[in-house]
């Protein structure tokens, strides 16, 4: 069986979509949030478009230390201004585990449109493995739009850049990014350049801004494993 994957804050915007294609894929999910009820109400809800597409592995939700708690590997995706509060609260829980930061800095004006937020540590990620010293921390899952990622129908259609300092996490994190239909996993260095990857997915928010769409990231030029 699958181990399954823990979503911190797995009830905002990328979570429930990522909830779903990785329940899809039979890859177990826990869906953590700040209450207990709202991470089993999105599991329900996620649970039902799994059943309507087909069928898939299990999605259950509960808060964010028992979720920390129930998976090796657990996802970030929390708003940045949520994240340090949330990972100084669970170091010890996450302590040995793989923990990827799929967080984006980022602010967004109706008028200006989206921009990058400053961050002391460089990155999101790099923040996370600051505040998580006994975890393994990878950055990845950045690009994928979150409107294609809850449409089941749709192949995702996106690479997955990964940066980090542990190169079988980053193994392992490219593995679990394959598991989803249309996605490449793609090994862009230490953890040090996620802030590029964080920055890009800005710029695609701009693009998808102008011209309507959810456009994600296309490496060429890399073979295909």
């Amino acid at each position: 069986m699958t181990e399954p994957i823990a979503l911190l804050g797995g009830t905002g915007r990328s979570g429930p979509g990522l909830a779903l294609r990785f329940s899809l894929a039979g890859v177990p999910v826990v869906i953590g949030s700040r209450e207990r009820a709202k991470g089993a109400a999105a599991a329900a809800e996620v649970s039902a478009r799994v059943g309507a597409a087909g069928g898939g592995a299990a999605v259950t939700g509960m808060d964010n230390a028992v979720a920390a708690a129930a998976a090796g590997t657990v996802l970030i995706t929390i708003p940045y201004e949520g994240q340090a509060a949330l990972l100084g609260e669970l170091a010890a829980t996450l302590a040995g585990k793989l923990v990827v930061s799929t967080v984006v800095p980022v602010q967004v004006d109706r008028t200006l449109g989206p921009s990058h937020i400053d961050v002391p540590e460089g990155s999101a990620a790099e923040q996370a493995a600051a505040l998580l010293p006994g975890a393994r921390v990878v950055a990845a899952f950045h690009s994928p739009s979150s409107a294609i990622l809850g449409r089941s129908g749709r192949p995702v259609d996106s690479d997955v850049l990964v940066t980090g300092d542990d190169a079988e996490a980053k193994s392992r994190v490219i593995e679990l990014a394959e598991r989803l239909p249309g996605v490449r996993g793609i090994d862009a260095g230490p953890l040090r350049y996620a802030r590029y990857s964080e920055q890009l997915t800005v710029l695609l928010l701009s693009i998808n801004r102008i011209h309507k769409a959810h456009a994600g990231v296309r490496i060429t030029e890399i073979p295909a494993r």
